[in-house]
């Protein structure tokens, strides 16, 4: 199976996450490497996993690396 990946600018992320349209995940696996990048607003990926079998299989989700 082959994701759709769709890249967005920056203003548009911020306004999803802003509004609640959508989370925004720092993609690296290593802790101190999203704390040392961490934006406003962003989730960790290690609480996404956490949290992914009780959202919406249409939560939008935007992936960043600092």
């Amino acid at each position: 199976m082959t994701a759709n990946v769709e890249r967005i600018d920056v203003e548009t992320a911020r306004k999803n996450v802003t509004n609640g349209q959508a989370l925004l995940v720092c993609a690296y696996e290593d802790d101190a490497k999203c704390r040392k990048g961490r934006l406003d607003g962003s989730i960790p990926l290690a609480r996404l996993e956490a949290m992914a079998a009780t959202l919406p299989k249409s939560q939008p989700i935007i992936f960043y690396c600092a």
